[in-house]
């Protein structure tokens, strides 16, 4: 007697609706929660920075310390009594 139809039912649609919310909560916790990406990039990129500058100051010191040792580099041109 009744004909049998077919869709989606709404409790069908309500637990959908609930799912992705609880995914979406979770993908906006990992983007910009304390220990998210965007603050992990952050940190990575200021060690980044830090480990260049020390590096670059670890260079000049081996530089300044290698010329006053065994004198290797080109003297100052702008100096007029400096020996070529």
């Amino acid at each position: 007697m009744f004909k049998k139809e077919r869709g989606i039912t709404l409790i069908a649609l309500v637990v959908t609706i609930i799912v992705l919310l609880i995914l979406a909560g979770v993908a906006i916790s990992l983007t910009i929660g304390q220990n998210g990406i965007f603050n992990r990039a952050q940190t990575a990129a200021n060690t980044w920075r830090n480990s260049e500058t020390n590096e670059s100051h670890a260079f000049n010191g081996f530089y300044s310390e290698y010329d006053s040792v065994y004198n290797r580099f080109a003297p100052d041109d702008t100096n007029p009594d400096a020996s070529h």
